[in-house]
């Protein structure tokens, strides 16, 4: 068994109440292996702070649902608790219009709730726990928690969270108000003023930022141990018995791929690292802000996501890093650069100010902010063979960015639509050189291991020459 952790909306508090059980889950000792749903980076940061383990994402879109489903099983088995945090509120999916039958993507669910939390719970059999933000609620609770109830019988609804409830008298009146839907109060956080974790344009300021972490962690565990009944809720956070899943047997490595991986550039899915390992790629971590040369040896390149525009001056300034870069990729390194590693290689980063910073410059085009958020899944289609992919082959991803490219290739590696329907999202993409695969669209390669195969026999030719 373990938990799924859902809200009626978005706002109400999941990450915190996640978090405040990871921390007090911990604290009481055994592993414990946090998911969760979506695409998000951020979010599972935190997790894998506070539990030592990767989070792993749950995301049918950019995967499958069978995916889904071995994902779960083959990483909580080895955990004595697992907990899912969920995206959005409990029902808040996208359309089905795309998900047809044979697709591998087909919706049982109500429409539009294809990728919700509540798919991921029918999908894995779990049982929810719905978080309410009762700051300006009293009798309505009742009204809400019913509703979410009874819209699916098929969700399971465990019990309820009350987040920010101001006052003993405020707790009395949503009690007297739930008590005849027989549905447990798992668990009461008060209003919290002493527990914050800043954000900015993109979510969350992750955890490589954030000196006071340990200390948030601590209030957070002193929270859990408290507010929660955890007489009802541990027997719902506990794995399922099996027996622990064999170690995977890592080829000897072959290969050796140098992984950006600091406070500019920290967007990976775990299951991508997981899979060039298994491929017998050792990785190479190393960091663009502080590193003044590149990995010995190194037959490929990964840049991920995360924030160039907050250091693009350390950045900009790390002049040795930026050469070698580029001339690691003009004499032909295979390199994958996903959003923030494509603007990290274009000619040059303008923040949201207007002031400019120098970059790589493989990319002859400039990465400027502004206010506009671009967010969502996209279906996209290869326009030509590249790093990746071959001509026409068609693959899921999501972008998540406040910029833009001031000039977009001649040549684009994708043409891109929404993902639920035929509605043109435009030309996307980098193939320049052709060894560079450079988009803002985040792949998981989770259920299409031929991407990173691809990737890695790239990197073999290298090694050969």
């Amino acid at each position: 068994m373990a938990l799924v952790i859902a809200g009626e909306r978005s706002g109400v508090g999941k990450t915190t109440v996640t978090l405040t059980l990871l921390a007090s889950l911990c604290r009481r000792g055994g592993l414990v292996q946090s998911f969760k749903v979506g695409p998000d980076y951020i979010d599972p940061m935190f997790h894998q702070y506070v539990t030592g383990l990767a989070c792993r994402n749950l995301d049918p879109v950019l995967t499958s649902e069978a995916y889904v489903q071995q994902c779960f099983t083959h990483h909580s088995q080895a955990s004595e608790y697992a907990l899912v945090e969920g995206v959005m509120g409990l029902f808040d999916g996208i359309g089905s219009r795309e998900w047809g039958v044979g697709s591998g993507k087909e919706n049982t669910l109500h429409p539009f709730t294809f990728a919700s939390t509540a798919h991921i719970a029918r999908l894995l059999d779990l049982p929810v726990v719905l978080v309410i933000d009762c700051s300006r609620l009293s009798g309505s609770v009742a009204a809400i928690a019913h509703g979410y109830c009874s819209f699916d019988p098929k969700i399971k609804i465990a019990g309820l969270v009350l987040n920010r409830v101001g006052s003993d008298r405020h707790l009395s009146l949503l009690k007297d108000a739930l008590k005849f839907l027989q549905l447990p109060i798992l668990g009461v956080l008060r209003r919290q003023d002493n527990i914050t974790i800043p954000d900015r344009h993109l979510g969350l300021v992750p955890t490589g930022e954030l000196s006071e972490l340990d200390a948030v962690i601590e209030r957070l565990a002193d929270l859990g141990d408290t507010c929660f009944d955890w007489q009802r809720l541990l027997p719902l956070l506990k794995s399922q018995s099996f027996p622990p899943p064999p170690p995977v047997s890592l080829p000897p490595a072959s290969l050796r791929i140098a992984v950006a991986c600091d406070r500019a550039f920290n967007f990976y899915y775990q299951d991508n690292l997981d899979l060039l390992q298994q491929l017998g790629a050792e990785l190479v971590f190393w960091s663009p802000l502080e590193d003044s040369e590149l990995p010995a040896n190194i037959q490929g390149m990964y840049f991920g996501g995360g924030f160039p525009e907050v250091f693009a001056q350390q950045l900009t300034q790390n002049t040795n890093i930026l050469q070698a870069v580029k001339t690691a990729i003009l004499q032909g390194i295979p390199t994958i650069a996903e959003c923030g590693g494509l603007m990290y290689l274009c000619a040059e980063i303008i923040d949201f100010e207007g002031k400019s910073y120098p970059m790589v410059g493989v990319i002859p085009t400039s990465a400027c902010m502004d206010k506009r958020l671009t967010l969502g899944y996209r279906r996209a289609v290869a326009l030509q063979d590249s790093l990746l992919v071959n001509v026409g082959t068609t693959v899921y991803g999501h972008e998540f960015h406040r910029s833009s490219l001031r000039a977009n290739s001649h040549q684009p590696l994708f043409e891109t639509y929404r993902y639920d329907c035929d509605e043109n999202m435009g030309f996307e993409g980098w193939n320049l050189p052709v060894n560079l695969h450079a988009s803002y669209i985040h792949l998981h390669w989770g259920n299409s291991p031929e991407i990173p195969q691809r990737f890695i026999q790239q990197c073999q030719c290298i090694a050969r020459c």
